[in-house]
């Protein structure tokens, strides 16, 4: 573990390196950020970082980083929890709740508890109505590199009063460490998707892919604009076991498969800031907007009832 910056507030950021045959990876202890990727001989980085700490308290606070504890939207920024009506900040364009508020859990320096050359095991403690959220909340992250070419995160959250949880990983990735992703070829095993309105929200619609813009089924090579993405891509109606969900090539032959237990998948293309199109934001999810839109998979954490979500990234 070493010293990677100090955070305006004066509060001293770590940076935990991880090294398997064939893998290695940097963590940071703000917001759980995967800061560096890269397989053994790779001059750049699978998943976009910075090496300056300012830029995570500014425009690049998302990348890499665990975002929550209700990651993506929620309308209005107002849910009802436990049959009460709960209010939030209103951190996105004065509207809605975006990725936990301005002090979610990728603004948080997290506790390490446990380190070794192929693990850490971060924590944070979220009080009870901490970003107006109910619950004591205890949240855990488990980064953990195996032969070969595998990064695995494990995320566990419990609570003691009924709450909401919706932890993301919110990586940005490019295979070939070029300005653009345009000709990464993408592959979603998602047969629907949300479209969304204005505010970026889903609108309760679940649409098949079948057909459209949409349909990455079979791969295909991402071309900006056709469509824009920041869409969330139904994979199941429920947690289930880890199965592979994308893959994602780069020009240069890099090649990435994802897996996760999550119910939901969130694609954005990063066509808001330069470069853009960067990277592709992939982050693994329940779906967004989830307790206002009936029929979608419940993100609730009660009591006595810990949640267990698990990602898993293959690179070769």
């Amino acid at each position: 573990m070493r010293e990677f910056g100090t955070t305006s507030d004066g509060e001293t950021v770590h940076a935990i390196d991880l090294n398997v045959e064939g893998l290695s990876a940097t963590v940071l202890t703000r917001g759980g950020i995967l800061q560096d990727l890269r397989l053994d001989g790779m001059d750049h980085s699978l998943v976009l970082g910075r090496e300056n700490l300012a830029d995570y308290e500014g425009a690049h606070g998302y990348f890499g980083a665990l975002v929550g504890p209700v990651a993506n939207r929620l309308r209005d920024a107002t849910a009802r929890i436990g049959g009460r009506p709960f209010h939030f900040e209103k951190n996105e364009n004065g509207k809605t709740l975006l990725h936990g508020g301005s002090k979610g859990l990728h603004a948080k320096i997290w506790n390490v508890d446990e380190s070794a050359d192929d693990r850490v095991i971060l924590s944070v403690n979220l009080p009870d109505g901490e970003g107006g959220m109910p619950g004591n909340r205890v949240i855990r992250a488990r980064y953990e590199i195996t032969a070969p070419g595998t990064l695995r995160l494990t995320v566990t959250a419990e609570t003691d009063s009924e709450t909401l949880i919706n932890v993301a990983h919110h990586g940005y990735w490019n295979m070939d460490g070029s300005d653009s992703v345009a000709g990464h070829v993408l592959r979603i095993a998602a047969d629907h998707y949300l479209p969304v309105d204005g505010d970026t929200l889903p609108t309760g619609v679940i649409r098949p892919v079948a057909g459209g813009a949409f349909d990455f089924r079979n791969g295909k090579p991402f071309t900006p604009g056709a469509p824009d993405l920041d869409h969330n891509f139904c994979l199941s109606r429920a947690r289930t076991e880890l199965r592979d969900i994308l893959w994602l090539t780069g020009e240069s032959g890099t090649r990435m498969v994802m897996a996760t237990t999550e119910p939901g998948l969130q694609v954005f293309d990063h066509r808001d800031m330069a470069p853009l199109h960067h990277g592709l934001a992939i982050e693994a999810q329940g779906w967004p907007d989830a307790p206002n839109c009936p029929g979608f998979p419940d993100i609730s954490l009660h009591p006595g009832e810990p949640s267990t979500q698990i990602t898993e990234w293959r690179f070769s």
